[in-house]
C-alpha cells in the first residue's frame, strides 16, 4: 500500500510505521488518521507482520498533536463525531490490536500524539521527548482516549495535573511516572525498539494475542478480566503453539512456534 502521510517498512516481521509530516511536526489530520487505520488493518491480516513499531519521522516529533485547523470551526455535534470516529478507527483499534504495538516516542508527543502513544501496548522514549495533553489551553479536553488511558498509567492525581496545567513532562519524568518503560538516546531509540521486538518474536504470537485480550479486559467496563484470562488460558491449550512450546521445554530445545 502507498501512503502520502505515513511510511511503512517491514524488516523480518517487524513493521515500522512512521507518521511522515515533518513540516507539520507530524500532526494528525483526518487523512493521516485514515492512513494509519489502513496500515494497521493491512498489518492485522498480514502473516509476515508480527510486531509493529509506531514512531514519527524526523528528529523533532513523534506526533505534535492534532491538526487544529481542521476542526476549529466544528459544532458540538461535529466534535462528538470527530472523537467517536477517531477512537473507533484508530485509537481503540490500536489498543485492542491483536499484535504487539510499541510506540517509539522520538520527540514531541502532545495532545492526539500522546493519545496515539497511549493507545500502543507500551512505550519507549528518546531523551529529547516531551509529552503532554495541552487541550484545555484551547478550550477543549482530550478526545482520543487521553482522559481514560493516561490515569491508567500514571494515576489519577498525576493525570489530573498534566491535563489541568496543559504542561509537558520530559522523558525522565515520564519514566518516573510509568508513562514509558525505557528512555534511550535518540540515536539508539529505534534499534532498542527493534531489540525489544526481537525478544517478543521469540515467543508464541498466538499466546501473545490472548495475553493482549486478557490484559485489556481488566480495563473494560462490565467485563470480568479474570474470566477472560481463564477463557484465553484454556484456549491456548488447544493450539499448536502450546503443543510445540511444552514439547520444546520438556525436550530442552528451542521452540519453533507454528502460529495460527
Amino acid at each position: 500500500m502507498e501512503f502520502e502521510n505515513i511510511l511503512t517498512e517491514n524488516n523480518d516481521g517487524i513493521l515500522q510505521i512512521s507518521v511522515n509530516r515533518p513540516s507539520k511536526l507530524n500532526a494528525l489530520n483526518k487523512a493521516t488518521i485514515q492512513e494509519l487505520h489502513e496500515a494497521f488493518w493491512a498489518a492485522g491480516g498480514d502473516d509476515h507482520v508480527k510486531v509493529i513499531i509506531l514512531t514519527g519521522s524526523g528528529e523533532k516529533a513523534f506526533v505534535a498533536g492534532a491538526d487544529i485547523s481542521e476542526f476549529s470551526g466544528y459544532s458540538s455535534e461535529e466534535g462528538k463525531v470527530l472523537a467517536a470516529e477517531g477512537q473507533k478507527n484508530l485509537f481503540d483499534y490500536i489498543a485492542n490490536f491483536p499484535k504487539p504495538v510499541i510506540a517509539a516516542i522520538n520527540g514531541f508527543a502532545l495532545g492526539g500524539g500522546l493519545e496515539l502513544a497511549l493507545a500502543a501496548h507500551f512505550r519507549i522514549a528518546s531523551e529529547n521527548a516531551k509529552m503532554g495533553l495541552p487541550e484545555v489551553s484551547l478550550g477543549v479536553i482530550p478526545g482520543y482516549g487521553g482522559t481514560q488511558r493516561l490515569p491508567q498509567l500514571v494515576g489519577k492525581g498525576r493525570a489530573m495535573e498534566m491535563i489541568m496545567t496543559a504542561g509537558m513532562i520530559d522523558a525522565n519524568q515520564a519514566l518516573q511516572y510509568n508513562l514509558v518503560n525505557h528512555v534511550t538516546s535518540q540515536e539508539e531509540l529505534l534499534d532498542f525498539a527493534d531489540e525489544l521486538a526481537g525478544k517478543i518474536l521469540k515467543n508464541s504470537m498466538v499466546a501473545i494475542k490472548s495475553a493482549i485480550k486478557a490484559v485489556n479486559a481488566n480495563y473494560e467496563d462490565g467485563v470480568n478480566g479474570f474470566e477472560t484470562e481463564i477463557e484465553e488460558f484454556g484456549r491456548c491449550f488447544g493450539t499448536a503453539d502450546f503443543e510445540e512450546g511444552t514439547s520444546a521445554f520438556l525436550n530442552k530445545r528451542k521452540a519453533d512456534f507454528p502460529g495460527e
